[in-house]
């Protein structure tokens, strides 16, 4: 394995020499040493020619993350998958690729093409720079046992039109994920970028969360590509993590429903509210896979901070395509200086993450028009806002209406609340926002499925609530006071808890096969 090794990821302790040496950059200048204190270790993903799951994955084993980490962590799957790692060109750069195995052979030899794959489109004179499949699904009303392979579905699927295997769904690679022996940190964000791939197919579709069965992102090599870079992302222990603005690319991919433009529905949905663009090759550069990782990642977007650089590691796509390097640049240094950093973020966990906070205090606007707005500004990808009474000047009962949204969305907000409020002017501050891991599980209650929230940090749970439309939904539904389907859905995820039931394990009947002569219905 062609890659070099990084030290133990930790914070140097005081009076402690600094970890890089000159041995670590061969030909590199003399590096002055720093002062014998901490200091704040940097990663920044260059995405020039887009992400997917392999580049990244390449990238870090180029970049110092010990291979033993991510062999141990496909390993622990028991899934008969394994890596195989190999020196390759992409003009001109020496870089690293990675091919996921099973059973000793590469995975893409042993599964089905896909439609795009026998498309023209995707020939040798327009090369797919990561040929990958997309994040292709079906949704199904009828429950599915966890599997070790998918299986056959009949020629003519009433879903697509064509023969294909029959996808994992989210709890089926839920449940594999988080019944191997991975640490804690790496299956929770293995499990999120599932679980937002699943949410932008949701969307895509119009189909409950739960009814998403992945195709191609279901199948091994996409699995070992996710959880594989999460334990690369843990192993390597960086402070900080940013990104640059996304190349997308451009053109056309034929996907199993037809002929999508680049980004495809599902990348397209991830990549809201980041910063993208398109340039130099029509061909598709950022996957669903990748967009999942970075979403999962959250690292913070921009311009490279200032850093001293002290390795570099570069991931190959698949694809070689002419003049054209289709790698993914990771840079990994370090900052002596809290200064060194951008003034939008410093983050130091790997839940925090840059916050753009709008205010105005309004004394003379219609509550119709205001509620009009938060309504708006929520629509138009505001994480938050809030109306909070205030006394204004001369003794004036108002409003401060406050707006939090992603750094990259301030501009647009901004102009939101200029033109559509009476305000003379926004101010805006940047902050930070510190979040716990947040998953969706479902439970059965007497009124029926209710999905709970759930909120970690460094795997112990720290809060759990059901979602309130389900249980409004729930309600009418069962006609039953709406605070009882609350507590009925606590209460089974509490005895779910207790007992150590699996996700997905049967709970009790309907509300309709619960309800007694003389009883309200669905109490």
């Amino acid at each position: 394995m062609c890659c070099r090794s990084l030290p133990s990821p930790r914070r140097p302790r005081q009076h402690e020499k600094n970890r890089y040496s000159e041995e670590s950059t061969p030909g590199a200048e003399k590096l002055t040493a720093l002062p014998e204190r901490e200091f704040m270790r940097i990663a920044y993903l260059d995405c020039f020619a887009g992400i997917s799951g392999d580049m990244f994955l390449g990238a870090l084993l180029d970049a110092g993350a010990p291979a033993e980490a991510l062999e141990q962590a496909v390993e622990a799957l028991s899934i008969g998958a394994s890596l195989r790692v190999e020196r390759v060109d992409r003009s001109g750069i020496s870089c690293t690729r990675v091919r996921v195995l099973e059973g000793g052979k590469p995975v893409e030899a042993n599964e089905p093409l896909s439609e795009q794959a026998r498309s023209p489109a995707h020939g040798p004179s327009h090369g797919h720079t990561h040929p990958h499949p997309h994040a292709h699904t079906h949704f199904h009303s009828d429950s599915h046992a966890p599997a070790q392979a998918p299986q056959r579905a009949p020629v003519g699927d009433s879903e697509s039109g064509h023969s294909h295997t029959h996808g994992r769904s989210l709890g089926v690679i839920r449940d594999l994920i988080q019944r191997s022996s991975l640490t804690k940190p790496v299956q929770l964000r293995a499990v999120r970028a599932f679980e937002l791939l699943a949410a932008s197919e949701a969307r895509i579709h119009n189909v409950d969360l739960e009814e998403i069965h992945f195709h191609e992102v279901g199948a091994v090599d996409a699995i070992v590509d996710i959880v594989a870079c999460c334990a690369g992302i843990e192993a390597l222990g960086m402070d900080a993590w940013y990104c640059s603005a996304l190349n997308v690319g451009s053109g056309t991919v034929v996907c199993a429903h037809g002929t999508f433009p680049v980004p495809v529905p599902a990348t397209a949905d991830l990549l809201r509210g980041l910063p993208t663009y398109s340039a130099h090759v029509e061909q598709e550069l950022v996957t669903p896979t990748g967009a999942a990782l970075l979403r999962a990642l959250e690292p913070v977007f921009g311009v490279q901070p200032r850093m001293r650089v002290r390795q570099i590691g570069y991931g190959a796509g698949s694809r070689n395509p002419t003049k054209f390097p289709n790698v993914l640049r990771l840079s990994l240094g370090d900052a002596a200086e809290p200064d060194m950093l951008p003034d939008t973020a410093i983050p130091t966990h790997p839940h925090r993450a840059a916050i753009s906070v709008l205010e105005t205090a309004l004394d003379d606007l219609s509550p119709q028009i205001l509620s009009w707005v938060a309504e708006s500004a929520l629509a138009a990808g505001a994480l938050d806002v809030m109306l909070t009474p205030v006394i204004m000047k001369k003794g004036r009962p108002g409003t401060l209406l406050t707006v939090l949204c992603h750094p990259e969305q301030s501009q647009a907000l901004e102009q939101l609340l200029l033109r559509q409020t009476s305000t003379l002017g926004v101010r805006v501050r940047q902050d930070q926002r510190l979040s716990l891991e947040r998953r969706h599980t479902t439970v059965s209650t007497p009124y029926g499925e209710i999905r709970i929230k759930v909120g970690e940090q460094a795997g112990e749970e720290l809060n759990a609530a059901p979602e309130f439309e389900d249980c409004r939904a729930a309600a009418e539904r069962c006609q039953s006071p709406l605070k009882l389907v609350q507590q009925a859905a606590i209460a089974a995820y509490v005895q779910r808890r207790r007992t150590t039931q699996a996700p997905g394990d049967p709970g009790v009947a309907s509300c309709a096969n619960q309800t007694k002569p003389g009883d309200t219905p669905g109490l």
